[in-house]
């Protein structure tokens, strides 16, 4: 599991903060921030959250080529 480029660089064309979409799918700040750095893997359930809020798909943003 490495760096989820995908999903920062979603949330950042939506211009969201990683405060604003952690507010919008409900958890921490630091939750996203843990997603993205690749230290925390989320649950599916987070995924689907986080995907439905950039207009992603889970192939979009989780599945790795």
């Amino acid at each position: 599991m490495g760096k989820n480029i995908k999903l920062k660089l979603s949330r950042v064309e939506k211009d969201l903060s990683q405060q604003e979409l952690a507010e919008l799918v409900g958890v921490t700040r630091q939750t996203i921030g843990m997603i993205e750095s690749g230290k925390y893997n989320p649950t599916l359930n987070l995924c689907i959250s986080i995907c439905k809020a950039l207009d992603k798909t889970l192939d979009d943003l989780f599945w790795n080529e």
